[in-house]
Protein backbone atom coordinates (compact mmCIF):
# COMPACT_ATOMS: atom_id res chain seq x y z
CA UNK A 1 0.00 0.00 0.00
CA UNK A 2 1.39 3.35 -1.07
CA UNK A 3 0.24 6.50 0.71
CA UNK A 4 1.01 10.20 0.54
CA UNK A 5 0.76 13.02 3.07
CA UNK A 6 0.18 16.57 1.85
CA UNK A 7 2.31 19.36 3.29
CA UNK A 8 1.25 23.02 3.31
CA UNK A 9 2.55 26.06 5.22
CA UNK A 10 0.98 26.00 8.68
CA UNK A 11 0.03 22.34 8.80
CA UNK A 12 1.54 20.87 11.96
CA UNK A 13 0.15 17.33 12.16
CA UNK A 14 1.98 15.94 9.15
CA UNK A 15 4.59 14.14 11.27
CA UNK A 16 1.86 12.57 13.42
CA UNK A 17 0.12 11.35 10.27
CA UNK A 18 3.33 10.03 8.71
CA UNK A 19 4.12 8.13 11.92
CA UNK A 20 0.61 6.64 12.07
CA UNK A 21 0.59 5.51 8.44
CA UNK A 22 4.07 4.05 8.78
CA UNK A 23 3.13 2.05 11.89
CA UNK A 24 -0.13 0.75 10.44
CA UNK A 25 0.94 0.04 6.85
CA UNK A 26 4.59 -0.79 7.40
CA UNK A 27 5.55 1.69 4.66
CA UNK A 28 6.63 5.31 5.01
CA UNK A 29 4.32 7.59 3.01
CA UNK A 30 5.68 10.01 0.47
CA UNK A 31 5.17 13.72 1.11
CA UNK A 32 3.65 16.11 -1.40
CA UNK A 33 4.37 19.84 -1.26
CA UNK A 34 1.67 22.41 -2.04
CA UNK A 35 3.15 23.49 -5.38
CA UNK A 36 3.14 20.00 -6.88
CA UNK A 37 0.94 19.68 -9.95
CA UNK A 38 1.07 15.90 -10.03
CA UNK A 39 0.50 13.29 -7.33
CA UNK A 40 2.52 10.05 -7.40
CA UNK A 41 0.83 6.74 -8.03
CA UNK A 42 -0.53 6.06 -4.53
CA UNK A 43 -3.53 4.30 -3.00
CA UNK A 44 -4.28 6.78 -0.23
CA UNK A 45 -3.77 10.55 0.09
CA UNK A 46 -4.05 12.21 3.50
CA UNK A 47 -4.35 15.93 4.25
CA UNK A 48 -3.41 16.37 7.93
CA UNK A 49 -4.45 18.96 10.48
CA UNK A 50 -2.97 22.27 11.53
CA UNK A 51 -3.50 25.88 10.56
CA UNK A 52 -2.75 26.16 6.84
CA UNK A 53 -1.86 29.74 5.93
CA UNK A 54 -2.67 30.80 9.49
CA UNK A 55 -6.40 30.15 8.91
CA UNK A 56 -6.64 33.52 7.15
CA UNK A 57 -9.81 34.34 5.15
CA UNK A 58 -11.48 31.05 6.18
CA UNK A 59 -9.88 27.88 7.47
CA UNK A 60 -8.61 25.96 4.45
CA UNK A 61 -9.70 28.58 1.91
CA UNK A 62 -6.19 29.45 0.68
CA UNK A 63 -4.86 25.90 0.87
CA UNK A 64 -7.80 24.64 -1.21
CA UNK A 65 -6.60 26.79 -4.10
CA UNK A 66 -3.04 25.51 -4.17
CA UNK A 67 -1.91 23.52 -7.25
CA UNK A 68 -1.66 20.25 -5.33
CA UNK A 69 -5.39 20.28 -4.61
CA UNK A 70 -6.30 20.19 -8.30
CA UNK A 71 -4.04 17.17 -8.65
CA UNK A 72 -5.71 15.53 -5.65
CA UNK A 73 -9.15 16.22 -7.13
CA UNK A 74 -8.12 14.44 -10.31
CA UNK A 75 -6.86 11.45 -8.34
CA UNK A 76 -10.07 11.31 -6.30
CA UNK A 77 -12.15 11.37 -9.47
CA UNK A 78 -10.25 8.26 -10.55
CA UNK A 79 -11.12 6.51 -7.29
CA UNK A 80 -8.03 7.11 -5.17
CA UNK A 81 -8.94 7.31 -1.47
CA UNK A 82 -8.50 10.65 0.28
CA UNK A 83 -8.72 11.45 4.00
CA UNK A 84 -8.76 14.99 5.40
CA UNK A 85 -8.40 15.39 9.16
CA UNK A 86 -9.26 18.64 10.99
CA UNK A 87 -7.77 21.38 8.80
CA UNK A 88 -7.62 18.72 6.10
CA UNK A 89 -11.40 18.35 6.40
CA UNK A 90 -11.78 22.12 6.10
CA UNK A 91 -9.57 22.11 3.00
CA UNK A 92 -11.61 19.35 1.34
CA UNK A 93 -14.82 21.30 1.98
CA UNK A 94 -13.31 24.53 0.64
CA UNK A 95 -12.08 22.65 -2.43
CA UNK A 96 -15.62 21.44 -3.13
CA UNK A 97 -14.68 17.79 -2.60
CA UNK A 98 -17.07 17.40 0.35
CA UNK A 99 -20.45 19.05 1.07
CA UNK A 100 -21.24 21.57 3.78
CA UNK A 101 -19.19 24.17 5.64
CA UNK A 102 -17.12 24.35 8.81
CA UNK A 103 -17.72 27.39 10.98
CA UNK A 104 -16.42 28.82 14.25
CA UNK A 105 -17.11 26.68 17.32
CA UNK A 106 -20.25 27.86 19.09
CA UNK A 107 -18.17 28.49 22.21
CA UNK A 108 -15.95 30.82 20.14
CA UNK A 109 -13.02 29.05 21.80
CA UNK A 110 -10.35 26.63 20.66
CA UNK A 111 -11.22 23.16 21.93
CA UNK A 112 -8.58 20.52 22.69
CA UNK A 113 -9.81 17.40 24.49
CA UNK A 114 -10.96 13.82 24.04
CA UNK A 115 -14.50 13.22 22.82
CA UNK A 116 -16.62 10.20 21.95
CA UNK A 117 -17.62 9.29 18.41
CA UNK A 118 -20.44 7.10 17.22
CA UNK A 119 -19.86 5.17 14.00
CA UNK A 120 -22.93 6.25 12.03
CA UNK A 121 -22.08 4.22 8.94
CA UNK A 122 -19.89 1.12 9.25
CA UNK A 123 -20.35 0.14 5.61
CA UNK A 124 -17.73 2.45 4.11
CA UNK A 125 -14.15 1.89 3.02
CA UNK A 126 -13.02 3.83 6.08
CA UNK A 127 -15.16 2.21 8.78
CA UNK A 128 -15.33 -1.53 8.06
CA UNK A 129 -13.23 -2.26 11.14
CA UNK A 130 -16.05 -0.93 13.34
CA UNK A 131 -19.66 -1.89 14.02
CA UNK A 132 -22.53 0.46 13.25
CA UNK A 133 -23.38 2.41 16.38
CA UNK A 134 -20.04 1.61 18.03
CA UNK A 135 -18.72 4.32 20.34
CA UNK A 136 -15.02 5.10 20.08
CA UNK A 137 -12.73 7.63 21.74
CA UNK A 138 -10.89 10.27 19.73
CA UNK A 139 -9.09 13.57 20.47
CA UNK A 140 -10.07 16.89 18.91
CA UNK A 141 -8.15 20.15 18.58
CA UNK A 142 -9.83 22.89 16.57
CA UNK A 143 -11.36 26.35 16.58
CA UNK A 144 -13.59 26.02 13.52
CA UNK A 145 -15.16 22.57 13.62
CA UNK A 146 -18.83 23.52 13.65
CA UNK A 147 -20.19 21.55 10.68
CA UNK A 148 -23.16 23.06 8.87
CA UNK A 149 -25.15 22.29 5.74
CA UNK A 150 -28.34 23.78 4.35
CA UNK A 151 -31.54 21.78 4.72
CA UNK A 152 -31.40 20.26 1.24
CA UNK A 153 -27.75 19.22 1.53
CA UNK A 154 -28.27 17.89 5.04
CA UNK A 155 -31.22 15.76 3.96
CA UNK A 156 -29.18 14.39 1.05
CA UNK A 157 -26.10 13.39 3.06
CA UNK A 158 -28.21 11.91 5.85
CA UNK A 159 -30.30 9.96 3.36
CA UNK A 160 -27.28 8.73 1.41
CA UNK A 161 -25.41 7.50 4.48
CA UNK A 162 -22.67 10.08 3.96
CA UNK A 163 -22.55 10.96 7.65
CA UNK A 164 -19.86 8.58 8.90
CA UNK A 165 -19.20 9.81 12.44
CA UNK A 166 -21.23 11.72 15.02
CA UNK A 167 -20.20 13.16 18.36
CA UNK A 168 -21.73 10.90 21.00
CA UNK A 169 -22.87 11.02 24.61
CA UNK A 170 -23.15 14.81 24.73
CA UNK A 171 -19.49 15.37 23.78
CA UNK A 172 -20.15 17.59 20.73
CA UNK A 173 -17.33 20.15 21.15
CA UNK A 174 -18.31 22.67 18.51
CA UNK A 175 -22.07 22.77 17.92
CA UNK A 176 -22.06 20.80 14.66
CA UNK A 177 -25.51 20.27 13.20
CA UNK A 178 -26.85 16.75 13.89
CA UNK A 179 -23.64 16.13 15.89
CA UNK A 180 -21.82 15.50 12.61
CA UNK A 181 -18.10 14.81 13.06
CA UNK A 182 -17.21 13.22 9.72
CA UNK A 183 -18.65 12.82 6.23
CA UNK A 184 -17.78 11.11 2.96
CA UNK A 185 -18.47 12.13 -0.61
CA UNK A 186 -21.23 10.49 -2.66
CA UNK A 187 -18.70 8.22 -4.38
CA UNK A 188 -17.46 7.00 -1.00
CA UNK A 189 -13.71 7.47 -1.49
CA UNK A 190 -13.18 10.88 0.20
CA UNK A 191 -13.51 11.18 3.98
CA UNK A 192 -13.35 14.35 6.05
CA UNK A 193 -13.44 14.41 9.84
CA UNK A 194 -12.59 16.90 12.57
CA UNK A 195 -11.27 14.47 15.26
CA UNK A 196 -7.68 13.19 15.05
CA UNK A 197 -7.66 9.37 14.73
CA UNK A 198 -3.91 9.39 14.04
CA UNK A 199 -3.35 10.36 17.67
CA UNK A 200 -5.04 7.24 19.10
CA UNK A 201 -3.59 4.26 17.25
CA UNK A 202 -1.35 2.49 19.80
CA UNK A 203 -0.86 1.80 23.48
CA UNK A 204 1.57 4.71 23.79
CA UNK A 205 -1.35 7.00 22.92
CA UNK A 206 -3.55 5.47 25.59
CA UNK A 207 -5.62 3.42 23.17
CA UNK A 208 -6.06 2.42 19.54
CA UNK A 209 -9.65 3.44 18.76
CA UNK A 210 -8.55 5.53 15.78
CA UNK A 211 -6.55 2.78 14.14
CA UNK A 212 -9.59 1.20 12.47
CA UNK A 213 -10.09 4.13 10.09
CA UNK A 214 -6.71 3.62 8.46
CA UNK A 215 -6.82 -0.17 8.79
CA UNK A 216 -10.20 -0.25 7.04
CA UNK A 217 -8.88 1.72 4.07
CA UNK A 218 -5.77 -0.46 3.88
CA UNK A 219 -7.81 -3.66 3.95
CA UNK A 220 -10.01 -2.44 1.11
CA UNK A 221 -6.97 -1.40 -0.93
CA UNK A 222 -5.27 -4.73 -0.33
CA UNK A 223 -8.35 -6.76 -1.28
Amino acid sequence: MKSAVVQLPGLNRDRDMIAALTKISGHTPVTIWQTETEVPDVDLIVIPGGFSYGDYLRCGAIAARMPVMQAIKEKAEKGVKVIGVCNGFQILVEAGMLPGALMRNTSLKFVCKEIKLQVANADTDFTRAYAKGQIIRCPVAHHDGNYFADAETLAAIEGNGQVVFRYADGTNPNGSINDIAGVINAKGNVLGMMPHPENLIEAAHGGNDGRGIFASALDVIAA
